[in-house]
């Protein structure tokens, strides 16, 4: 009996905003690859996350570890983009009305 070794792709797909996914699910490389670098294993990311497959979670920290680099400038503009979009979003007139009506009826829903 011999052993066939043979290369799977990388589970790691880029949509059509430009998001890397891991595997067939929603999940994104920002995800998995925060989550590992605060300590979590992949068995547990996969216990967080139950549409990854255990493989494509090793398979993506693989990756990661190989491309360390390259990986952490993808992750800081995706900070940087939505750090961006956080303040365009907030700068809206209209957030900051519903934002201040929204807590204004909770605080008066409390009092009566």
């Amino acid at each position: 009996m011999s052993l066939t070794i043979v290369a799977k792709p990388l589970p790691l797909e880029i949509n059509a905003d430009n998001v890397v996914l891991v595997g067939k699910t929603r999940v994104t490389l920002d995800t998995v690859i925060g989550t590992f670098n605060r300590g979590t294993t992949a068995e547990e990311i996969v216990y967080r996350y139950p549409s990854l497959k255990l493989a494509d979670v090793y398979a993506t920290i693989a990756f990661y570890l190989d491309h360390q680099r390259a990986v952490d400038n993808y992750l800081e503009n995706r900070r940087q983009q939505a750090e961006t979009v956080q303040e365009m979003n907030e700068s809206r007139p209209d957030a900051q009305n519903i934002r201040h009506r929204l807590l204004a009826r909770k605080r008066d829903q409390a009092t009566s």
